[in-house]
């Protein structure tokens, strides 16, 4: 893989949105991420595998799901570009992850190891100030969503994911869109067609 520049200006610009780097920041933080490309439906974090680097999305679709004892999946989180995905309880605590992660369509992540991202926080302190807000976001936001899914009408929560991830649901074939919401392809259906009338 012939690596461009061009593929590292959505991270940079993700960073900038919530600190202030310098131009030699940016080549540090370049140089500490991987590109990595991968196929359609190609599997980029095993159930079992310790989850050792955060990814960021630069091009294409991934998904974070788990399969219960039954055999059903369950998708934990959506990611198009621009958007961090990781089993991050396996990140942060260094056990096993819990879900798969896959690409949904051809993707390109940049992926950094837990270990060049120690070093990175030293060399570029800001990062560390970076990732501490991502942390308290993706905590906000899953608290959040636990609590709408016992709060929530189906069709709520639909209305709602259609507000907040449109450039989402425009990618996401409508049965993925139906196990993030919790509910069945079927219901999610029929909701559609009584919003459509």
């Amino acid at each position: 893989m012939i690596v461009k520049k061009e593929i590292y200006i959505p991270l940079v610009e993700n960073i900038k949105e919530l600190v202030t780097i310098s131009e030699k920041d940016i080549q540090l933080i370049i140089d500490a991420f991987k590109p990595k490309e991968l196929a359609k439906k190609e599997i980029l974090l095993f159930k079992g595998d310790t989850s050792n680097h955060m990814r960021f999305i630069t091009e294409g679709c991934l998904r974070s799901y788990y399969i219960n004892e039954e055999g059903q999946e369950y998708i934990v989180q959506l990611g198009i570009k621009n958007w961090w995905v990781n089993d991050l309880f396996s990140y942060l605590t260094k056990t096993p992850a819990q879900h798969f992660v896959q690409a949904l369509q051809p993707t390109i992540v940049l992926q950094v190891h837990r270990d060049t991202l120690e070093n990175l926080f030293k060399t570029v302190p800001v990062m560390e100030r970076f990732f501490r807000i991502k942390m308290q976001n993706a905590y906000v936001a899953n608290q959040n969503r636990t609590l709408k899914s016992m709060s929530e009408t189906a069709e709520l929560r639909y209305l709602n994911f259609m507000k907040k991830y449109r450039d989402i649901e425009q990618v996401v074939p409508q049965y993925m869109v139906a196990s993030y919401l919790g509910i069945t392809p079927e219901h999610l259906s029929t909701i559609r067609k009584r919003l459509h009338q």
